[in-house]
């Protein structure tokens, strides 16, 4: 028996084998309890304050530099998840006062329209479901017209396309709109999508977001694919956010969006300045301006490093143009400019 009141060091001294046989018992004890704590119960059996405090921030909107036709074989070579894909819960706005419902059925129904218009109903009760599931996530705003808006001021930040790509320019057709509306009502009144679950995020199969391999694959609808985030955050403890009970104004928010474009350069400016060695665009530009701003250490070294073409290699010049800027002879087969002094003067007697 060890005597409970040695300190460490008279421990090791009188009993060095007990001492190494106690410290590994409980070395073993520790891993065992980190075992149990973290491998026992599922995440979904866990309450997620006790996991995990901070929601994931949603991913950008940026795509691999891919063709569109290698883009649908890459997608189409991402598994589906063979985890268990329960449905949303439903999502009812019956009992709200018919201003924040008007609201919110405009926002959800501009994203039915502009983000599925041409797929079939299941494809654009799928994209409801998407932004209803967002509102009771805790990574995205709590409100349908804050998910649909979300980012929408950024080039890239924006969460759904058409709130930052030009697309509100576009007049709705009547018809679509009207088609679009209707799913967007049976999903603010309870209805839910099954097939795509938990999924938060999304996407045309002619594209491949970087986020896309990050994600639980878990449904294929039409053109689109769905994605939830995987473990505990895709889980359906994980969708505990309070709806907000009110919305903010899907006109204000569509001007909003709107003057954002109206005030940020072409993209065919930014592809210009981003081909610029040392070059980068800065956000901070008065509207209708663009501010460039120069790594100067990056530029020097483009410079010094740039092939020196002769000019008239450059403007791929004729024999004349070389001739007239380097003095040298004009080729071998150069015809010449004008009349000889011989075909210039006719002979006596010659009419012209």
């Amino acid at each position: 028996m060890i005597e409970s009141t040695l300190s460490p060091a008279t421990l090791w001294r009188k009993h060095p084998r007990e001492t190494v046989a106690l410290g590994s018992l409980a070395v073993a004890g520790m891993i065992a309890a980190a075992g149990v704590a973290w491998s026992s119960p599922s995440l979904g059996d866990i309450s997620r304050s006790k996991v995990e405090t901070t929601a994931p921030a949603p991913p950008p909107l940026l795509v691999r530099n891919i063709a569109a036709t290698d883009a649908v074989a890459v997608n189409r070579d991402i598994p589906l998840s063979s985890s268990p894909n329960p449905s949303a819960q439903p999502f009812s706005m019956a009992k709200l006062d018919s201003a924040t419902r008007a609201r919110a059925l405009e926002c959800l129904t501009s994203t039915v329209y502009y983000e599925a218009g041409q797929e079939s109903t299941d494809g654009q009760r799928s994209v409801a479901q998407v932004v209803l599931n967002r509102v009771r996530h805790p990574a995205f705003p709590s409100s349908v017209c804050g998910v649909v808006y979300q980012g929408s001021t950024r080039s890239t930040g924006c969460q759904f396309t058409f709130t930052c790509d030009g697309s509100l320019q576009r007049q709705p057709n009547a018809v679509s709109w009207t088609r679009a509306r209707r799913v967007a009502e049976a999903a603010l009144t309870g209805a839910v999508h099954a097939p795509v679950g938990l999924a938060t995020h999304y996407h045309a199969d002619y594209v491949v977001p970087y986020w896309a391999s990050s994600l639980a694959k878990n449904a294929v609808v039409g053109a689109h694919l769905f994605y939830r985030w995987a473990g505990g955050w895709g889980r359906p403890p994980a969708f505990d956010q309070a709806y907000a009970g009110q919305e903010p104004s899907a006109q204000a928010l569509r001007a909003t969006a709107l003057a954002a474009l109206a005030a940020r350069p072409a993209k065919s400016q930014e592809k210009q300045i981003a081909a610029i060695p040392g070059a980068e665009m800065i956000d901070k530009a008065p509207p209708g301006r663009v501010a460039v701003r120069f790594k100067l250490d990056e530029a020097r070294k483009a410079v010094e490093e740039a092939p020196r073409i002769a000019y008239v290699e450059k403007v791929q010049a004729s024999d004349n143009l070389r001739w007239t800027l380097s003095g040298g002879a004009p080729a071998a087969d150069q015809k010449p400019l004008g009349r000889t002094s011989a075909e210039a003067t006719p002979a006596p007697g010659a009419s012209n």
